[in-house]
């Protein structure tokens, strides 16, 4: 589905770091240094999903297949970036291609670790960032707006509406508001304007608030001038502890629960990273359940039958005819396809039928 969630921030704010855990494999270079990542580092990472488990409980397939979520590690971006600074404008383009943008920000003191501003700030350290994205934006819609207006003044109607909506979203730039607080932002016109050019700003956005052990309890003043920022914008902060998320990549997972449980904390941060991220995209999964695989497909949210089943394979949907569907509640309750049958929880959908999370779904189709 595309490059899903972008890790941005500061130099040595923890990013690759939180990138290494993400994807359990050790091969994002993370040194005490700026841009030790020059080069974004990609990564498809399993979604946990605690449902796929119980399923394979009872159906005992050969293997189990989760959602994944694709996460892209860019590298520390700097004051000048939208100007260049720094190798900017190569990291601005990389986070283009992604739909979410993790931003990780440190929430942590430690004089070992360099921070390039010289003292910890995590307000600071966000309005840096945000500060360089919207500048950005500002030059890419300053540009749109000179190529509109010389096809406005050959009376191209599309792209008068275009020059309207263009404009507005200049001056609303200009007031240092982000794109996605944008009166007009659901309109055809600015959808129409996005398409290509993928404004920073008006991308869904997390804080990863990086903390040390210590703050993975209780939140410690750094957190809490980052969650009363984020509240005050409409968004979210998920706390974490990058070194002790990479010192778990090899745990097992009663290791893990205990190490978790010791440091008060039931989830780790980077599954809810990882939650947070899946719902921000708007996605969502149905399982399959058969003694070679159980498996989550991925799907976005409010999607058909048929097109549901495409994700498996195209001709699923050219020649969809019905669907088997079990609610997952039912198939555990009922102890599989068989019990939930004879309690008669299985139902056929037609085409226009919305897939729900968690659906247990087999697709009858001839082509």
């Amino acid at each position: 589905m595309g490059l899903g969630i972008g890790l941005v921030g500061l130099p040595n704010v923890g990013k690759s770091t939180t990138f290494n855990a993400l994807t359990k494999a050790q091969n994002a270079e993370s040194a005490n240094y700026p841009f030790c990542t020059i080069e974004p580092n990609k990564a498809v990472v399993p979604v946990p999903d605690k449902r796929l488990d119980e399923l394979a409980k009872i159906v005992n397939p050969e293997k189990i297949q989760y959602s994944t979520l694709d996460f892209v590690d860019i590298a520390g971006l700097v004051k000048g970036a939208s100007k260049g600074e720094g190798l900017g404008n190569k990291f601005l383009g990389n986070i283009r291609e992604t739909e979410v943008i993790l931003h990780i920000v440190r929430c942590f003191e430690d004089d070992n670790i360099v921070h390039t501003e010289g003292s910890i700030d995590p307000i600071r350290d966000v309005e840096i960032i945000e500060y360089e994205l919207l500048l950005a934006d500002m030059d890419a819609v300053e540009k749109r707006i000179s190529m509109l207006a010389k096809k406005a003044r050959g009376n191209d109607k599309e792209a008068k509406e275009q020059l309207v909506i263009a404009e507005a979203l200049l001056t609303h730039i200009e007031e240092g508001q982000p794109v996605s607080t944008f009166s007009e932002i659901d309109s055809d016109e600015f959808k129409a304007l996005n398409k290509d050019l993928r404004l920073l700003t008006s991308k869904e956005v997390i804080y990863g608030a990086n903390v040390d052990e210590d703050g993975l309890e209780e939140d410690n003043d750094f957190v809490l001038k980052l969650k009363e920022y984020a509240e005050a914008r409409n968004y979210e902060v998920i706390k974490l502890c990058a070194k002790v998320e990479e010192d778990m990549v090899d745990f097992d997972d009663d290791e893990r629960d205990e190490m978790l449980a010791d440091l008060g904390i039931t989830e780790s941060g980077l599954e809810q990273i990882i939650h947070k991220g899946f719902d921000k995209l708007g996605l969502m999964s149905y399982f399959t359940a058969g003694v070679k695989e159980v498996r989550a497909w991925t799907i976005r949210k409010n999607t058909t039958a048929p097109k549901a089943a495409a994700v498996i394979h195209n001709d699923f949907e050219k020649g969809f005819i019905r669907a088997e569907v079990i609610s997952y509640d039912d198939f555990i309750e009922f102890n599989g396809e068989s019990g939930a049958k004879d309690a008669g929880k299985n139902r056929l959908e037609g085409k226009e039928y919305i897939v729900q999370d968690g659906d247990v779904m087999h697709f009858r189709f001839n082509v």
